[in-house]
């Protein structure tokens, strides 16, 4: 699911992917936007925000949002130099982005609730998530050839329209490939549906701890790999002693 690139992903591997760390985003943009009153999972409301704090002159507000739109740019810069730097070691290359997300995830889920109204404090926690789902969307976007983006949907919605228009008098085989990408939108699109409620559900039972959920399914998507890997060597292991020990 993550350290398949390239030529070596199938659309199941998408599938998952999309699956997985679209419900990620979904819960993180819902349960940051409860907590903070900030979309954490992208940066276009931003570019609004901050156009509004400069035509009212509020220097301070303005500072912040720009600091946000450049956290989520960051992460994205960050993902990708580590994805590049490991690319020798391709199975690795994504554990470091993930176990940083892990990171801030769990840094809020244990210290949001000290959050206050205070600008201070949410640019930290609300810079954080940004920087988290800057590292995600990067990170998914190079793994998956710019075929999965799970931190927003706007461009999503985009291509399913255009591929359900598509899809209309093309013949056979073509059709087999739209119906493939149709689908993965439309699970990027539940997915992250799913999460977002998931993430308003929770926060409002059990507050910032919500968070710990979103740690969850990245732990999983750690696991799938590990474990994947773990039965891959097992099996060329086993199938390599039974073939030598048939020769002898």
């Amino acid at each position: 699911m993550l350290r398949h690139i390239g030529a070596k992903r199938t659309p199941q591997h998408n599938l998952r992917l999309a699956a997985l760390l679209g419900l990620t985003a979904g819960f993180v943009n819902a349960a940051g936007f409860l907590g903070f009153s900030v979309l954490t999972t992208n940066v276009t409301g931003h570019v609004a925000l901050f156009a509004e704090t400069i035509a009212f002159q509020d220097w301070k507000a303005a500072r912040v949002v720009a600091l946000w739109m450049l956290l989520f740019l960051a992460g994205a810069f960050c993902s990708s130099l580590i994805t590049t730097l490991t690319n020798k070691n391709k199975r690795s290359s994504y554990l470091l982005p993930i176990l940083m997300e892990m990171a801030i995830l769990l840094f809020t889920g244990i210290y949001g609730h000290n959050y206050d109204i205070t600008l201070g404090s949410k640019e930290v926690f609300a810079g954080g998530l940004l920087f988290a789902m800057g590292l995600q969307n990067a990170l998914v976007s190079m793994i998956s050839g710019s075929v999965v983006r799970t931190t927003h949907l706007t461009g999503t919605f985009t291509d399913l329209g255009i591929e359900l228009a598509q899809i209309i008098g093309k013949k056979d085989k073509e059709r087999v490939i739209l119906k493939s990408k149709i689908m993965l939108r439309l699970f990027i699109i539940f997915f992250f549906i799913a999460g977002a409620i998931s993430g308003a559900y929770l926060f409002h039972h059990i507050g910032f701890h919500s968070f710990f959920v979103p740690v969850v399914f990245l732990f999983i998507a750690l696991l799938y790999d590990l474990f994947r890997i773990k039965v891959q060597r097992y099996y060329h292991t086993t199938a390599f002693a039974i073939k030598h020990s048939i020769k002898r």
